[in-house]
């Protein structure tokens, strides 16, 4: 009897997913994985060429390729003459590989004068001592110091961080570098960068992007990998302009900030929460260039996360859609949020479709039904498109993530090489279907909630730009659709404590 109900069952979804239009929503989602394949590809060589030029000018005899292609660049007389650089470092607490990334970022072999700015919230931020312990150890090798900004009031407390660090640039500065605490920085990327800013000064701004390093097994570090793959293609692809822009590294010039230059400073200072979202928008809105050379990608070391954290992190990477400083950013950032939902959602929809085709095949040929005769032909080609389809995205990635590290590795030839032989990429292909499953859940919550909690801050969002910061030390009484968690913290992702979550959770460990 139960196998009859079976037999039925599996004949209806059989039917449904042999139906034209779920035949086509399956091929759909199968392109979708074949195009972002070929944008890997696309990566891989524009990447590749960068890493080959470095190879070349070694074989030429030129053991500095990774700083310099022109010998002639590392005299003396060249160097002295290179522009004062402020490089901005915004810092919230110490995690498990900050203190070597900001080695790495103060050691550099820029011939010009560079300042480094750590900027905190307080004293008590455990990284004010750590950082302060770094330049101590440093001495006179490094010229940094540690700015106290206070806490925000108007933005989001990076924001607040970096206008602090702005502010205390030096007067002959050029240009300033935006860096992230969680990225390992090559020793010859400032002079790259400036080199790259002073060949065309039409560009507004100068961004790079990171190169996940999993140094655990962890599912969930797998799906932040992942998720960080494809966006990298904007990133690598053109191998010069492009529309994208990350906040991690971002080079402008000095004089935009002290001028106020379209209205950027205020923009960020008053209700700005995504410091790069906020400076895409002005690029867009005064068609100026936002360019991303190819030796502009990073080491970014990813241990360990829990699913709170994972989840936290979509949430986190999908409420700046909610932001906008313009109608036409509004639009933009509606399309990509309606966009970012279609295709992630569009991308798992044949492994849905392909395992029920599985189970309908298997079923057909160990059965004795004489009336069990579903459409296996239709089957077996969703199967098989699924299958081509996973294979091209997972090859694809590794080969972009072979070079991403050879070249990481070239332009650091002094560090200890990386290498993405112990990848699992079986996890990378489960990742690629959590994630992408994940994603319109959290982008949807975002924008339901307009709210995000980040750092222990609550960040309240409306009509594009935070309205309000909360930093709780005593119970208040919950707003409306939020729940509290264990720790007594505002909670809207509240996802978590559903069925799908809690399965979400489960499988994820």
């Amino acid at each position: 009897m139960w196998w009859a109900y079976l037999d039925m069952w599996l004949s209806w979804a059989s039917a449904i997913c042999c139906n034209s239009t779920t035949f086509g929503f399956s091929l759909h989602g199968c392109v979708i994985q074949a195009a972002i394949g070929g944008g890997y590809l696309a990566s891989a060589r524009t990447r590749g060429k960068e890493l080959r030029r470095i190879q070349e000018d070694e074989a030429a005899g030129n053991p500095f390729g990774f700083l310099y292609h022109d010998m002639n660049s590392l005299e003396t007389s060249a160097q002295t003459s290179l522009p004062r650089v402020a490089v901005v470092m915004p810092l919230k607490g110490v995690g498990e590989f900050n203190i070597g990334n900001w080695r790495t970022q103060v050691t550099t072999l820029y011939g010009g004068g560079v300042d480094f700015f750590f900027v905190v919230e307080s004293t008590e931020d455990p990284a004010f001592d750590a950082v302060s312990r770094l330049l101590k150890e440093l001495g006179d090798q490094v010229s940094g110091r540690v700015i106290v900004a206070g806490m925000s009031r108007t933005c989001s407390q990076k924001v607040h961080n970096q206008l602090a660090g702005v502010e205390a640039m030096h007067k002959d500065t050029k240009y300033v570098l935006f860096l992230d605490d969680d990225v390992r920085m090559h020793p010859g990327t400032i002079g790259s960068v400036v080199r790259h800013m002073e060949e065309n000064p039409k560009i507004f701004v100068t961004t790079g992007f990171p190169f996940d390093i999993l140094t655990q097994r962890c599912l969930k570090a797998y799906c932040i990998f992942e998720y960080h793959m494809p966006c990298s293609i904007g990133f690598g692809a053109s191998g010069g302009q492009t529309f994208f822009l990350w906040g991690g590294f971002m080079m402008m010039h000095a004089d935009d900030f002290r001028n106020n230059r379209y209205g950027l400073v205020t923009g960020l200072r008053y209700g700005g929460y995504s410091d790069d979202m906020t400076l895409a928008a002005v690029a867009a809105a005064n068609k100026r260039i936002i360019s991303s050379p190819p030796d502009t990608i990073f080491f970014h070391p990813l241990g360990r996360a829990t699913f709170k954290q994972y989840w936290n992190y979509l949430r986190k990477q999908s409420i700046v859609l909610e932001t906008h400083i313009t109608t036409v950013n509004y639009l933009m950032n509606r399309a990509l949020f309606y966009t970012h939902c279609w295709l992630s959602w569009g991308l798992c929809f044949p492994y849905l479709t392909s395992l029920i085709h599985l189970l309908v095949i298997l079923r057909y040929f160990f059965t004795s039904n004489p009336d069990f005769s579903p459409d296996i032909r239709t089957g077996v080609v969703v199967i098989c498109c699924t299958i081509t389809s996973s294979l091209i995205e997972v090859l694809s990635m590794k080969r972009l993530s072979r070079v991403e590290t050879d070249l990481c590795n070239a332009l650091s030839p002094e560090s200890t090489p990386v290498s993405i032989q112990p990848y699992d990429w079986f996890l990378v292909f489960l990742s690629t279907i959590i994630s992408n499953f994940m994603y319109p859940f959290a982008a949807i919550t975002s924008m339901m909630t307009q709210h995000i909690n980040w750092s222990g801050v609550d960040y309240y969002f409306h009509n594009g730009k935070m309205c309000r910061i909360e930093r709780r030390k005593k119970k208040v009484k919950d707003p409306k659709n939020v729940t509290r968690t264990k720790n007594g913290a505002w909670d809207a992702n509240h996802f978590q404590s559903t069925i799908v979550g809690r399965l979400i959770q489960f499988i994820c460990g």
